[in-house]
């Protein structure tokens, strides 16, 4: 077995260095991602309106977006803040059966597609994240969320991206993929906010 050393103590402040360099590479990420607070209050408004009607959210990402796109269909079907009753959520990439069978038989590309067709109905919301915005199983679960007749929404990184351009609304956030994934956790929690708003005395 071979042993790593720790970094010397003299590593420290070029670790520090690190470190202070990547946070403030989420700065200006977060600052673009506050000027779409009327985009986001908008969505929560027309979540309010087609969830309180018995329409669902659909939410699907890959790697670190896929984590986030698990977290805001259990903020919704859990609760954020206060308690309220649940909301139809559903995140594409939580079911590994569907998942690999479906990656299996027609590829890795249709994993998110299939499920759309499956479960989506027009009043429904589909939500992508993706830092690239160029992801084919993303594409093709808008396409296939287009086919269904519901509404497309992305939140990406840098525009301009394919995702972004197929999608009947985006938010596209400048920087790297990793700021892009941490302002995509600000962005659940932002929408989940305007929501609960929303939904006032009603949930």
């Amino acid at each position: 077995m071979i042993v790593r050393q720790a970094a010397p103590a003299t590593a420290a402040p070029r670790l520090a260095r690190s470190i202070a360099a990547h946070t403030r590479g989420l700065r200006p990420v977060l600052d673009a991602l506050e000027l779409e607070a009327p985009r986001l209050a908008a969505w929560a408004m027309h979540l309010a309106t087609r969830l309180g009607s018995g329409s669902r959210l659909l939410v699907a990402g890959n790697g670190g977006s896929a984590a986030e796109a698990q977290h805001l269909a259990a903020e919704f079907v859990g609760r954020f803040r206060e308690d309220r009753r649940p909301f139809a959520a559903i995140a594409l990439n939580t079911d590994s059966s569907a998942v690999t069978a479906i990656a299996n038989d027609y590829g890795f590309e249709q994993v998110f597609a299939r499920q759309v067709l499956a479960h989506a109905r027009p009043g429904d919301v589909l939500l992508l994240l993706s830092t690239s915005g160029a992801s084919a199983n993303l594409l093709a679960a808008a396409d296939a969320a287009r086919r269904a007749g519901a509404r497309r929404w992305a939140i990406t990184g840098p525009a301009p991206n394919p995702l972004a351009t197929v999608c009947d609304e985006a938010i596209t956030l400048p920087g790297t993929a990793a700021n892009v994934q941490e302002a995509e956790l600000v962005a659940v929690h932002a929408l989940c906010v305007a929501f609960d708003a929303a939904i006032g005395g009603a949930g």
